[in-house]
């Protein structure tokens, strides 16, 4: 089988890798030059939209995936009528808009921060006189990583922050007074087939996933996997989806979907029977899913902007190092390391350790 990609950056790197050892070829577009994923497979070199290279993407792939949510709409929909891409465009559709995105929560009966569009100042002044503050300012398209992002605090600060968003569409959050951030990867085949992960506890650096640490039987678990089995159905879903959640008390709000795999999920590689990018291929060519069990004691830890040596990474008990071969770049993640072990005071110490260095590499 050849396996297209949209996007050639660490998570089809990592897709690739994991589709090795079940013999499949891969067939990447990305613009990049030196893409992670480039020395992987066929590589299409242009724009996204580059019609002629999607066509041909069309041609050669007996199905297609994506690597990030902001492919094209047009590309999507040309994709859907000449071959199979998963996971589907209405997935995209629904995961590119915020306030589309909060809407189809709410039809689900999943809840979440209030919330309301913003098209103007006096949008968000009169939003805000119902949310209240603290809230988040946020463009409705093409954020991540804590971009495109204002925090309020107070009504003076309105028009500065309206002027930032240099008028694009956005939408106004609630704050969540939340105990704790979690996200709940789960995966569905074309037949129905669905597995769920053990929740990821996540702690964030300026915006920036530092830390995902998998939590096997959280309390909160059966109430993840419900959120993300409406998502699934409602969507008709095939692949693996990432749900990040607020715990507020006990109590989980949903934040926001993505229709991929997932950096929350790294620590699956190691740390689980079966990797979520194993199983979002299993899942695409219709094969049986693999067991989601952890592995033990786990957990991700994210290098942003630098990479400490790689020495000093592997003589930690237990790690594992992951490196993306991109360049460093402030606020850049360029590669993650895991911790897997057996032994729970072992593990939280090299997990200690693990989460130093990478705080000392930051944008070295």
């Amino acid at each position: 089988m050849k396996i297209g990609i949209l996007g050639g950056g660490q998570l089809a790197r990592m897709i690739a890798l994991a589709g090795y050892p079940l013999a499949q070829n891969f067939i990447i577009l990305d613009p990049g030059a030196d893409a992670g994923a480039v020395p992987l497979g066929e590589h299409l070199h242009g724009a996204y939209d580059d019609m002629k290279l999607v066509a041909e993407l069309a041609k050669k792939a007996d199905v297609v995936t994506y690597e990030f949510e902001n492919v094209p709409a047009k590309v999507a929909e040309f994709l859907s009528d000449h071959t199979h891409i998963y996971p589907p465009a209405r997935a995209l559709e629904v995961a590119q808009d915020r306030l589309t995105e909060k809407n189809f929560f709410h039809q689900l009966e999943i809840p979440t921060a209030p919330f309301a569009p913003v098209d103007s100042l006096e949008d968000l002044q009169q939003a805000m006189t119902e949310i209240g503050y603290p809230a988040i300012l946020k463009s409705r398209r093409l954020g991540y990583d804590g971009k495109g992002q204002v925090v309020l605090k107070s009504a003076e600060q309105l028009p500065f922050a309206w002027a930032s968003m240099q008028g694009a569409a956005s939408i106004v959050e609630g704050f969540v007074p939340f105990q704790r951030e979690v996200s709940i990867i789960a995966v569905r085949s074309p037949s129905g087939a669905t597995a769920f992960y053990p929740l990821s506890e996540n702690r964030h650096s300026g915006g920036i996933l530092r830390v995902a640490e998998c939590r096997e039987d959280d309390p909160l678990q059966a109430s993840a996997e419900d959120f993300a089995t409406r998502l699934l159905e409602a969507l008709n879903y095939v692949g693996v989806i990432t749900l990040e959640l607020f715990d507020m008390n006990g109590q989980l709000l949903a934040n926001e979907f993505a229709p991929r795999v997932h950096n929350s999920g790294h620590w699956t590689i190691e740390g689980a029977e079966t990797s979520q990018f194993e199983n979002h291929l299993r899942a695409i060519l219709d094969l049986p899913l693999g067991s989601t069990r952890a592995r033990g004691h786990t957990a991700m830890v994210n290098f942003i902007g630098g990479v400490p040596d790689s020495e000093q990474v592997l003589k930690i008990p237990n790690a594992h190092l992951h490196l993306y071969d991109k360049a460093a770049r402030k606020g850049r993640k360029v590669a993650h390391a895991t911790i897997r072990s057996d032994d729970i005071e072992q593990f939280r110490q090299s997990l200690q350790q693990l989460i130093v260095l990478a705080e000392a590499s930051d944008d070295s």
